[in-house]
């Protein structure tokens, strides 16, 4: 895990214990976007970067899933949410840079609000390719305001520049089913699949 992973690894275990009370607001502004993501989630699933289980109450009964994470301490809280909701999924500490599955191990993979966060967007876009299977279906979500002036010119100095989300998938080689652009623009929405 190279410098700026662990920093984020440990960002996100100061913030766990109350990353939560920020729910309210991510309703309001992203409405159902949690259950078009989940809801069309089949067969085995993974979520990348689970976080504290957020999206947990919105997969179809009977999900086969795997919530992936860098926080030991986001895990600890999406189980405590698992058991609370009667969710039975397997949680898994790693990097979506570098996941730790096989490949096409997936039939589905959810990302909600997380791509933003992880370093090296394109190399988690190509893990998530990776281990979805021919066919497989990617729905994710994100914020894109570090895509417009002037914080472009500040990540174009980086040496892994976060780019939109929608750029990214296209270019790993993902067929967009569905884009949509939310709150004002500053959201892409995606459902997008693994062509065969």
């Amino acid at each position: 895990m190279d410098e700026r992973t662990t920093n984020v690894r440990s960002d996100w275990n100061r913030m766990a214990a109350g990353y939560d009370r920020g729910a309210g607001a991510d309703r309001r502004l992203l409405g159902g976007t949690r259950a078009v993501l989940c809801g069309g989630a089949r067969g085995r699933v993974l979520e990348i970067a689970v976080g504290t289980g957020r999206d947990l109450p919105y997969y179809p009964p009977g999900t086969d899933l795997t919530g992936v994470d860098l926080s030991p301490g986001m895990l600890a809280r999406a189980r405590e949410r698992a058991e609370a909701v009667g969710i039975d999924a397997a949680f898994v500490e790693g990097d979506a840079q570098d996941l730790p599955f096989a490949d096409g191990e997936f039939d589905s993979v959810v990302c909600a609000l997380a791509l933003c966060t992880i370093p090296d967007q394109r190399a988690a876009v190509a893990e998530m390719w990776r281990v979805l299977r021919p066919g497989g279906r990617l729905a994710l979500v994100d914020h894109i305001e570090y895509t417009r002036w002037p914080l472009r010119g500040r990540e174009q100095r980086k040496e892994h520049p976060r780019r939109r989300p929608l750029e990214i998938v296209t270019g790993t080689g993902f067929k967009i089913d569905r884009h949509d652009r939310l709150v004002l623009g500053f959201f892409d929405r995606i459902v997008a699949h693994r062509p065969v």
